[in-house]
């Protein structure tokens, strides 16, 4: 998508983000739907030009993973939900609850990288975690830890906290909940993955209150190439290769190691080169015929 989002029948357009679009229902409260672009955006910024089909894909990989884990999802989703939409727009929207939504992203990190690596070579730490000495780029943590982060207003950077600030900011019991639920959904999507020879390293999630049932649910997109970062397994466990090989993950990092050369962040960023889309779009792919989400 681009420009202006589209009008569409029985939908009231509501929000604008830097991949999605949002839509109220205009006959029932309760129901949104939400709609994935082909945009990329990286360093803050939206580039153009967008990765083709990357919002259908995205939208299947997030149903896929909905599928198969043990917690209650946001999907909503009658017979014939989509008969009045474009086909192409149905394949990147999902018709979901209206949530309550927690002000926090519950990040799950199973290994060591990142920011969390930089953090570690200054003070030891991960988000105020200390971990083991000794630890390099890639290393398995001991245990995945939960570094939850305060959703920030449109146009700001979200913020790291710690555990003890999501109790004040949504009550011990909804914090203890958050951080159980991040953790065992990782713990199980990880399993799945490496079934298939993949590493899930790290993702975030976002949690909501179902309004009808007070059920604490997960919301936007799970487990996906945006909001995750996964690895080869073949290629993390062979240590003769190059840090970057081995931790090539399956996602947008060839626009922003490209973007990193190329500009210098001022001003509008440079367009992509055709070579830079074309190799984004196989790297999405790559992950999503791993995995066998076509063939689920």
């Amino acid at each position: 998508m681009s420009g202006a989002a589209p009008e569409l029948p029985g939908w009231r357009h509501v929000y604008t983000g830097k991949v999605r679009e949002v839509f109220a229902s205009e006959t029932d409260p309760d129901v949104l739907l939400v709609a994935a672009s082909d945009r990329v955006s990286a360093f803050d910024h939206v580039l153009r030009p967008a990765i083709p089909g990357k919002g259908a894909m995205l939208t299947r990989l997030s149903r896929w993973w909905f599928e198969r884990i043990d917690v209650p999802n946001h999907l909503r989703e009658p017979a014939g939900w989509d008969d009045d939409l474009d086909p192409e727009l149905a394949a990147r929207s999902m018709r979901v609850a209206a949530l309550d939504m927690f002000p926090i992203e519950c990040v799950v990190r199973g290994y060591l990288t990142g920011s969390g690596l930089k953090e570690y070579v200054a003070n030891g730490t991960v988000c105020g975690i200390p971990l083991p000495a000794g630890l390099a780029d890639g290393d398995r943590l001991p245990e995945p830890i939960y570094t939850p982060a305060w959703k920030a207003p449109q146009g700001q950077h979200d913020e790291n906290i710690s555990f003890e600030r999501t109790v004040e900011l949504v009550g011990a019991d909804d914090a203890a909940a958050l951080r159980e639920l991040s953790l065992r959904v990782f713990r199980d999507a990880s399993a799945i993955a490496d079934e298939r020879g993949v590493v899930l390293a790290d993702t975030k999630f976002e949690f909501g209150r179902d309004r009808a049932t007070g059920d604490i649910t997960i919301a936007d997109e799970v487990l996906t190439s945006d909001s995750s970062r996964y690895w080869d397994a073949e290629l993390y466990r062979d240590q003769a290769l190059p840090t970057a090989r081995r931790l090539a993950s399956f996602d947008k990092q060839i626009v922003r190691d490209w973007l990193s050369v190329n500009w210098d962040g001022t001003g509008d960023p440079p367009e992509l080169p055709a070579e830079v889309v074309e190799r984004t779009v196989a790297r999405y792919r790559e992950l999503f015929d791993r995995l066998g989400v076509d063939r689920a």
